[in-house]
């Protein structure tokens, strides 16, 4: 019997990655690749609505196509409800090849839930962008000034984009049940001093989760920190284990986590019923006060995780997900410098002051807590009637 591989694509070496932080950052260069497309744009987006921002793609991707370039933008369903109607019509009349995964329909119960949760723009099988943001004006600092959502996004060159190209493609064919057209097979230069670097991937058929399988070795084996930034936590038993183990070794362990903004007031509230026996394990926890921070992201030691997947439970049962890993001392150090930073604009919970917290904080913990269990509950029961739409 063909031994089944760990994970779907290797390490390879010859990679140049760029940390973009923000969205004046990365919607520049993101633009700014789209406008200098010469073959063919490819676009796998979660939250994609309807704005200054989304006008400025929407007007790249259309020009891109005046200039003969093929484009093709998947979003999710869901996660596209607010692309305006005016809005898919004009991509659609320019020629852009156009589709939204698993369309809600209100037969179809709890297989409404599986959503496409990636990130990418790939440009000419030369550059991918991947992380944690969608295209809204929720991102932009120009937009939104004081209140913009903190993200973290990587561009990438070398042999991994041709991974990123073959995720697309697969896709976009298991859901359209037809291959994107005239798109060359990605051969990317290699750097011969370039970074080693992996794409990640969780989908309804990977399971366990590749993700998380590779959250939870870097964690065991890490020798000096493990720093985690998620957007939401209600982690899953196995990580919050491995956390509260790498405390217990000596380890730098630290969580950087939402504070009082959120678009998931109540997530707050479910994950914090995690802080009492972390924080009495060694591990530090900091929540994020100037305003929402949305990174994903994993440092252990000189890897590096970033992408798509948030650490909660439900990610990893109900989303395709997929991260860029990297092992790079200098990207590294660059990732240290912005988790500082952002730890020094956090409130820091240490244990005897956590067990001081208010009753209405205990009793929030204690509801969401309940609900937590009820959602698992469902979850598990649905999983055992049936899995993800078909075409997933």
């Amino acid at each position: 019997m063909k031994k089944r591989r760990k994970y779907r694509f290797p390490w390879r070496r010859g990679n140049r990655f760029e940390l973009l932080v923000d969205g004046r950052e990365f919607y520049s260069a993101m633009v700014e690749s789209i406008l200098a497309a010469r073959h063919y744009v490819l676009l796998e987006m979660y939250l994609f609505e309807s704005g200054q921002v989304a006008d400025r793609f929407i007007d790249a991707l259309i020009a891109a196509r005046n200039r003969g370039v093929q484009v093709y933008v998947l979003l999710d369903a869901f996660g596209s409800l607010y692309l305006r109607r005016r809005d898919r019509v004009q991509l659609v009349a320019a020629g852009v090849q156009l589709a939204f995964y698993n369309p809600l329909h209100p037969l179809r119960w709890h297989r409404n839930l599986f959503r496409n949760h990636r990130k990418l723009l790939l440009v000419d099988g030369t550059v991918a962008y991947t992380g944690g943001a969608g295209i809204t004006d929720q991102f932009d600092p120009d937009l939104e000034p004081g209140r913009y959502w903190h993200e973290m996004m990587v561009a990438v060159r070398g042999p991994c984009v041709a991974d990123w190209q073959e995720l697309f493609a697969e896709s976009w064919e298991r859901w359209v049940k037809l291959p994107p057209e005239g798109i060359e097979p990605a051969v990317p230069e290699t750097e011969a001093a370039g970074e080693l670097g992996r794409v990640v991937v969780h989908g309804h058929a990977v399971f366990p989760s590749e993700i998380m399988r590779s959250y939870l070795r870097h964690i065991a084996r890490s020798r000096s920190r493990v720093w985690l930034a998620t957007a939401y936590f209600v982690p899953p038993w196995k990580l919050r284990r491995a956390l509260r183990r790498a405390g217990n070794r000596d380890i730098d362990v630290r969580l950087l986590l939402p504070g009082p903004h959120s678009d998931h007031p109540v997530l707050r509230h479910m994950g914090s019923r995690y802080y009492e026996r972390l924080l009495r394990n060694g591990v530090r926890i900091f929540e994020y006060q100037p305003r929402f921070i949305h990174a994903k992201v994993l440092l252990c030691d000189t890897w590096l995780s970033i992408g798509s997947s948030n650490s909660d439970r439900w990610n990893y049962r109900w989303n395709l997900e997929a991260n860029q890993e990297l092992q790079d001392a200098a990207m590294a150090g660059r990732v240290q410098e912005l988790f500082e930073e952002d730890f020094a604009h956090s409130s820091e919970f240490d244990y005897e002051h956590w067990r001081r917290r208010s009753r209405l904080r205990r009793l929030r913990e204690w509801f969401w807590g309940k609900v937590v269990l009820l959602l698992a509950w469902f979850s598990n029961r649905k999983n055992h009637r049936g899995g993800p739409p078909e075409d997933s």
